[in-house]
């Protein structure tokens, strides 16, 4: 089986023969299907819709979950590095899967009804349906106990209204699980549908990162909606916070696959570019670059690859998460510059991805819990003093 490199520290023989298969099978399929379509949509700002049916056949939607829940029920580590492949690709395709499977799958197997998981999770984990995770509000982002969203209860029936903000898949989704918080102040998820009476979206356009993923803004306009559309094993902000820690350890293994593909991409063109007769991997100045490059990608996945063991042993922590997300987001994002600067001008067209890559990871560097967010959860499981308004 070809080794899907760089592996410094021989990780590979760390996995099993089914996790080497399925990451060997996500890889053909990222560079087989996807990289051939990936700049046309990233340059019109679209998502290859087509290959939605294709990743629900080969499970890479709520892998880890169980078959009956929609998923594949792989590993959390073959899940991870399912999620590595599709980011080595692109943010975008990243993100469709993640949000599939850790924000709106996920919730429907914890929290949701049997009626609910047998209308939902099959067509789900098949790419027939799509859904969308509503949280963010247009003034709450780091703060969800902030929330604006309200849902009223009317006899048998909820009302709700309010505005979600950055929702990837927001306008391509069939439901969305919709956060809102009740007269009493408990916060709630609901299973809102396309089409239903006063519930709208409408796309984010002009965006310099993630162009080849759709990001919308839902709104609620005296939404009414049965109460079996409630999630009803649970209530709180653990609902929507436990969602966040799955897909936030998708994106610890995420940004280990841009960065390999940005590694990757500088090394093949600093030994095939030549400079003063010789190709640029002679100097020791690349040299000194690629090292520090191939260090902190190790390091990266060395922390991604314990996580997912602690996950699968039922171990892992939120913190834990929060300390994985941080620090390979920043590995990420350094190593996608340093790439960009090795390839010299080439580095800044579509020819090459680490600019993609670079651009992509501003968003994801941001979103699910800020840099600043995860240093604080990082900061209060170590000091038991929590600073999030200090």
């Amino acid at each position: 089986m070809k080794k899907l490199g760089p592996d410094f520290y021989n990780i590979s023989e760390l996995l099993s023969e089914e996790e080497l298969l399925i990451q060997q099978t996500a890889y053909d399929f990222v560079q087989t299907e996807f990289m051939p379509v990936i700049n046309g949509h990233y340059e019109n700002a679209t998502f290859p819709m087509e290959l939605v049916p294709k990743l629900g056949e080969l499970g890479f939607m709520g892998s880890a979950l169980p078959e009956e829940s929609g998923g594949a029920g792989v590993s959390n580590v073959a899940y991870g590095l399912i999620l590595h492949e599709l980011e080595r690709g692109d943010s975008g395709l990243r993100s469709f899967a993640s949000v599939q499977g850790a924000l709106v799958m996920y919730p429907i197997h914890a929290y949701g009804s049997n009626e609910q998981k047998s209308k939902w999770l099959s067509g789900l984990g098949a790419g027939t349906l799509i859904g969308c995770f509503g949280l963010t509000e247009p003034n709450y982002g780091s703060n969800p106990g902030g929330m604006a969203t309200r849902c009223k209860r009317d006899g048998e029936d909820w009302i709700i209204n309010g505005n979600k903000m950055w929702i990837t898949n927001g306008s391509l989704a069939d439901v969305a699980v919709v956060w809102a918080r009740d007269e009493e102040g408990i916060i709630r998820g609901f299973l809102l549908e396309k089409g239903m009476s006063g519930f709208t979206s409408s796309d984010i356009h002009g965006k310099l990162s993630l162009r080849a993923s759709i990001t919308s803004e839902l709104s609620m306009d005296n939404v009414r909606v049965k109460d079996s559309a409630r999630l009803p094993k649970i209530e709180g902000l653990k609902g929507p916070l436990s969602c966040l820690t799955q897909a936030r350890y998708g994106i610890a293994w995420g940004m280990v696959g841009a960065a390999v593909d940005c590694y990757n991409t500088a090394l093949e063109y600093s030994k095939d570019r030549k400079q003063f007769s010789k190709p640029i991997a002679g100097y020791q100045l690349t040299q000194a670059k690629l090292a520090d490059m191939i260090t902190r990608i190790t390091e990266s996945q060395l922390l991604a690859y314990r996580l997912g063991r602690l996950k699968d042993e039922g171990k892992m922590t939120f913190q834990q998460v929060s300390m994985a997300k941080r620090s390979n987001c920043v590995m990420a994002r350094d190593i996608a510059r340093t790439a960009r600067e090795i390839l010299g001008g080439n580095g800044i067209v579509e020819d090459y991805s680490p600019i993609r890559h670079m651009a992509n990871i501003e968003s994801v560097y941001t979103y699910e819990g800020t840099h600043e967010m995860h240093t604080l959860i990082i900061g209060e499981k170590i000091t038991g003093i929590g600073a999030y308004d200090s």
